[in-house]
């Protein structure tokens, strides 16, 4: 399972660079999209680190907003360095944004399971923690 949500905040991540880039009319180009994404990426990463560290499970709803935190603290520190934007207008909206994105992802697969659970055994047991 652990595997499995590095590999949807990823994906996720890799998404929130894509929209940026296409709202902000800039090339979708593999490396544009590698300029914006890398540093949201090594972050997500660094979050799971985290979770692992901690030993949380990563498919909750608190390890999703780890995630995203992290995601966007280490993200916004390496476009600093990266000589990147990091205008605070920016910052707001990959925080709320990435969020909603990878706390959304563990929110719709907590219900999900309920909705499976309920129809197969007329009850559910899963966990938001």
């Amino acid at each position: 399972m652990t595997g499995r949500w590095v590999g949807v905040d990823l994906l996720l991540v890799s998404v929130f660079a894509v929209v940026g880039r296409l709202s902000h009319a800039e090339s979708l180009t593999p490396a544009g999209w590698w300029q914006t994404a890398w540093p949201f990426l090594v972050g997500a990463l660094l979050g799971h680190a985290l979770l692992a560290v901690l030993r949380r499970p990563p498919g909750g709803v608190v390890a999703g907003a780890v995630v995203a935190v992290v995601t966007v603290v280490a993200g916004m520190l390496l476009r600093r360095v990266a000589d990147q934007g990091t205008a605070p207008a920016f910052v707001v909206v990959a925080l709320v944004v990435l969020s909603l994105l990878l706390v959304g992802a563990r929110l719709a697969a907590h219900l999900a399971g309920r909705l499976t659970d309920r129809g197969r055994h007329g009850s559910t047991s899963a966990s938001l923690r």
